[in-house]
């Protein structure tokens, strides 16, 4: 998917799925050390508690223990699932997700985070129909609609995502919730794939009133301004990108044709240099190798301009 220029690779950062995913049928309390598990029940409280303080594999080897013992437990395979996501096990995370749904087939939390091991999978049609099931369970679930809406950009049916980013909009609490910014960016990344600029822009302008440090939206606003052809627009909001997070090599980039675009060569160079030095340093050749030839094609660029004139 590509943002301001076709010769570079891809300059629209996605945003990553953020979901509250929630255990099923969590104790109220925690399981002390100084009591030996012994029921399936026990070992499944041990679990949760693992969880909640990050230990996931310990978490699993709990809730294997209480499925041992209660071969059709539901709310340990779903949370051994969330477990396994995550760990980014996606395999193991869909298996347990599916016995989880068989022995609890109203179980809306198992169909989210299957969606979910699905969508990291790449498995795109398969994760946006869980993500249905569990809209059918749960119609007020802004996560579905999101998630959704996530899955059909990424089969580039950007119209459809809108849609449900809407749907995710329209349920989702507008005070207080951190996903709200999220929600706006990836909207307006659907947006600025159709061309509609003039909203993607009003999009990223809202993500950025609701989260001023996350550096994605500028960036995405930096694109958004390249497309409409304003570079000074660009430089202005990768920049706010890189005083965010430094250590991007593809904001740099974009900064550098921005600057390239706008006439002034030893910028454009400069950038261009450092994404290559980080690119370098972070073993990914690809993107090296790329930057390498971007940088090759504004020096001649410049030659010319130096001949001619």
């Amino acid at each position: 998917m590509n943002c301001c220029y076709r010769f570079v690779f891809s300059l629209i950062l996605i945003t990553v799925i953020v979901l509250s995913c929630s255990f099923v049928s969590a104790p109220a309390y925690s399981l002390t050390t100084s009591i030996i598990p012994t029921t399936a029940e026990d070992f499944f409280k041990l679990g949760i508690e693992k969880m909640l303080y990050g230990n996931y594999q310990g978490a699993i080897q709990e809730f294997q223990q209480a499925i041992e013992q209660k071969h059709d437990f539901a709310a340990a395979y779903s949370n051994r699932c969330l477990a396994y996501l995550n760990i980014q096990d996606y395999q193991n995370a869909i298996a347990d997700c599916t016995q989880a749904i068989n022995f609890s087939p109203k179980n809306a939390e198992a169909y989210l985070n299957k969606g979910i091991a699905e969508y990291r999978l790449g498995y795109y049609e398969a994760a946006i129909a869980d993500d249905e099931q569990a809209i059918a369970l749960k119609p007020s679930d802004f996560r579905a609609y999101y998630n959704r809406g996530i899955a059909n950009a990424s089969l580039e049916k950007y119209q459809q995502a809108i849609t449900d980013y809407n749907l995710a909009l329209s349920q989702i609490p507008h005070t207080g919730s951190p996903l709200l910014a999220d929600i706006y960016n990836d909207r307006g990344l659907a947006r600025l794939e159709l061309r509609d600029f003039q909203n993607a822009m009003l999009d990223f302008n809202r993500a950025i009133r609701l989260n001023a440090v996350d550096y994605r939206a500028y960036f995405n606003r930096g694109c958004a301004c390249a497309k409409s052809e304003d570079y000074p627009g660009a430089v202005d909001n990768f920049t706010k990108a890189i005083r965010l997070n430094p250590s991007d090599g593809s904001t740099y980039i974009s900064r550098g044709i921005a600057f390239h675009r706008l006439g002034y060569e030893q910028a454009a160079i400069a950038d261009l240099l450092k994404a290559a030095d980080f690119f370098g340093y972070q073993g990914e050749k690809v993107a090296y190798e790329k930057t390498l030839f971007l940088i090759k094609t504004v020096q001649k660029q410049i030659s010319f301009k130096v001949v001619v004139s």
